[in-house]
């Protein structure tokens, strides 16, 4: 096989659904992912027929088993991703999963696969999924470029849908035919696609990942804090949310919408899940123009009002091929909505923090379909099919309503490439990673008729400082000097203040910094200072040149501290100050 070239050599109009198949890496990988999604789902068949003669709830663990360890592993797998080369633990995963469904394999035609065994063995792959999970989405703007992201999402739900469809036919087919250890074993053999993919796979030139030795609950602390202070993050989260429970609730009834309602078998319930997903390759070919029509929040709220009509119908309609019909327009609905918020999600989210922020999305998206499916087989048990859908519905039409209040953020302004534009501190010694933490302190003097306005662009800018590492953030002004404002932030250590420096600031930072210190004094600068936590006693070694040192570049220091004076030295930490540079 030959080496696959860098992803971006075509540059097709980003209004063809089919845009980001010009890019070869993204193409192959796509093909490689949809026949590995039939393997997985083929080998969800094998399990579930393995335990068809035990309990009933043994048969729905093997989804549990399958599913549980995204929601437990998906944090902890988007730092992986952030710390390490992403196309070295995407390869990583898919080896460790072809170890698992081969040993599946070697004992289901060994008859040896107990229940226990088949249930931990199917755990152990859906780790294998966790640990790919963040990674995989992670690369999606590596391989296609940033105008087609909705377009990659939106095939990407295709692929799903169409091994959704395809998967668990030709698994029960091949069960029936030879046996459910060649499920396991196509399945183990269709990782290889992906491996071989990604071994040729010449990856465009990116920014190292940073870190390297950065704690996992620190990492997992960052991911956290810049969540939490992106406002357009927080909100796509939101709408997530509003959707899924409701969404949630056609993948959980639907087989029993199959057998109680149409009295329909296994084969007419495959019959369905095909409807949704030939619905949801239609949805590729027109949501370019859906999206050019109404809009990100008009496709979110499209979408979920024709996955609310979907459920109202389904409550209703006892006859099969009405049915049919009718789960066509789901397949472009859930497409149109999952393929905005991953793309949206994509274009916010910096390099650095980009598996993470993915990581908490995917956990949100199936700890809602996790946590919502037994909630909607219990009310279907209690109140019966036709109240849960119903359910399912206006929740759905809430979420869609929910948009006048709460829509998605504009684009515009975001631009989440990284910016290093902050000079090196100019200290007089060279502090340890772990040294902190460190209180950066920033002078401003501001025009009296821009204070207001300065103020509030300081706002965008603590925001930025929040969510690359400041744990604590205020700004002061001087009650001697009203024109001096004091902003201070205080960061865990040296080594998170020089990945501000470096690797987490954006050309969106840069933007909010440059638009405060338009309103400044003119001729004025900021004047930074960075001081360490001397609690235990002075932090900044001090020697006659390193006096000299701090003389020169203006720090401030008196005669009387100098050591050999009769100073027993300060316990406060010694802060140096340069005009004119960044933090």
């Amino acid at each position: 096989m030959s080496a696959i070239p860098s992803p971006k050599d075509h540059r097709p109009a980003p209004e063809s659904a089919w845009a980001p198949f010009a890019a070869r890496v993204f193409r192959a990988l796509w093909i490689a992912q949809l026949v590995s999604n039939i393997g997985s789902w083929m080998q969800t068949v094998g399990a579930q027929w393995l335990l068809v003669g035990h309990s009933a709830a043994l048969v729905t663990l093997v989804q549990t088993a399958s599913s549980l360890p995204v929601v437990l592993l998906a944090l902890p797998s988007g730092v992986l991703a952030d710390r390490y080369d992403r196309r070295r633990v995407l390869l990583a995963a898919q080896f460790a999963m072809l170890a698992v469904s081969t040993v599946l394999a070697v004992l289901a035609f060994a008859d040896a696969l107990t229940p226990e065994l088949l249930l931990s063995l199917t755990f152990l792959l859906g780790c294998g999924t966790a640990l790919m999970g963040p990674a995989w989405q992670a690369i999606q703007p590596e391989l296609v470029e940033r105008s087609q992201l909705g377009q990659a999402a939106a095939l990407g739900a295709v692929n799903m849908n169409l091994a959704r469809a395809l998967g668990p036919a030709l698994g029960g087919a091949v069960v029936a035919a030879a046996g459910a250890g060649w499920v396991f074993a196509f399945n183990a053999a269709s990782y290889l696609g992906i491996a071989a993919v990604l071994t040729f796979w010449r990856r465009p030139p990116t920014q190292a990942p940073t870190a390297h030795g950065e704690k996992l609950l620190t990492a997992l602390h960052a991911g956290r804090r810049y969540v939490w202070y992106a406002p357009g993050v927080r909100r796509l989260l939101l709408r997530t949310v509003l959707f899924i429970p409701g969404g949630a609730a056609l993948w959980s009834l639907l087989p029993l919408v199959a057998s109680r309602s149409l009295g329909l078998g296994s084969g007419g319930y495959g019959m369905l899940l095909g409807a949704v997903g030939v619905g949801a390759v239609g949805g590729a070919l027109v949501l370019p123009a859906v999206r050019r029509a109404l809009g990100a929040n008009g496709t979110l709220a499209a979408g979920a009002v024709v996955f609310a009509g979907v459920l109202a119908v389904l409550a209703t309609v006892r006859t099969p091929w009405l049915a049919v019909v009718v789960l066509l327009p789901a397949g472009l609905a859930w497409i149109g909505v999952l393929s905005t918020l991953s793309a949206a999600l994509q274009t916010r989210l910096p390099g650095w923090v980009r598996a993470r922020g993915l990581a908490v999305y995917l956990l949100v998206f199936q700890g809602g379909q996790a946590l919502a499916a037994p909630v909607w087989g219990a009310l279907a048990d209690g109140l019966g099919l036709t109240v849960s859908l119903l359910a399912g519905s206006g929740l759905l039409l809430f979420g869609a309503a929910s948009l006048r209040r709460w829509p998605l953020h504009g684009m515009d302004g975001i631009d989440p490439s990284p910016s290093d534009h902050w000079p090196a501190p100019p200290l007089v010694f060279e502090p340890g990673p772990a040294d902190g933490p460190v209180l950066v302190s920033v002078t401003y003097r501001v025009d009296p008729g821009n204070r207001a306005a300065f103020t509030d662009c300081m706002d965008h800018v603590a925001r930025s400082r929040r969510r690359t590492g400041a744990l604590t953030w205020g700004l002061y002004q001087d009650g001697n000097d009203p024109e001096r404002f004091i902003e201070n932030y205080l960061v865990a250590s040296w080594s998170e203040h020089l990945a501000q420096h470096h690797s987490r600031l954006t050309t969106t930072d840069r933007r909010d910094e440059e638009l405060a210190r338009r309103l400044l004094v003119e001729g004025t600068a900021p004047e930074v200072t960075h001081a360490f936590d001397a609690a235990a006693g002075p932090v900044v070694p001090e020697t006659e040149e390193m006096v000299e040192a701090m003389s020169t570049l203006g720090c401030r220091h008196s005669p009387e501290d100098r050591p050999g004076t009769g100073s027993t030295g300060s316990d406060d930490a010694k802060a140096c100050h340069s005009p004119g540079d960044m933090p």
